[in-house]
């Protein structure tokens, strides 16, 4: 059997544990697989053969690891829910203090109450939403 049939092999043999376990090293060391099976198409020596495959695969691992982990790590751009309406500004409609109060956000009157215990808002002022707690708006 010709050496670029083995490489195919071990392509999909790398390919099998990619597709169990969800892990992109073995997809990348398939490809440099396939490489060494190109090479060994083209009349490449067996020394040839494992160079490129290690070559393309760690030039591989280098190059697309670091990516998809920038990229997993990334916080998603779009906040939906609560967390959507951290940060967002609402108009006091009746005095907001430690005890409770009423904010319209974001079209919804919400109960609130104030981040700080001393602080006081009266209606008809902006308001800065903190955190949601429960079903209360945390303001200041």
């Amino acid at each position: 059997m010709d050496a670029w049939v083995w490489w195919l092999i071990a392509a999909v043999g790398l390919g099998i544990p990619l597709v169990l376990t969800a892990m992109p090293e073995f997809g990348m060391f398939a490809v440099g697989a396939v490489a060494g099976a190109l090479t060994a198409a083209l009349g490449g020596g067996v020394v040839l053969q494992v160079v490129v495959f290690a070559i393309a695969s760690v030039a591989l691992v280098a190059v697309v690891r670091p990516i998809a982990a920038r990229n997993r790590t990334q916080r998603p751009s779009l906040a939906s829910g609560i967390e959507a309406l951290k940060g967002r500004q609402a108009v006091v409609l009746e005095r907001v203090d430690r005890g409770g109060g009423r904010i319209k956000l974001a079209g919804e009157v919400w109960s609130a109450r104030s981040l700080d215990d001393d602080q006081a808002y009266e209606p008809g002022q902006q308001v800065d939403v903190v955190e949601i707690d429960g079903a209360t708006a945390v303001v200041m």
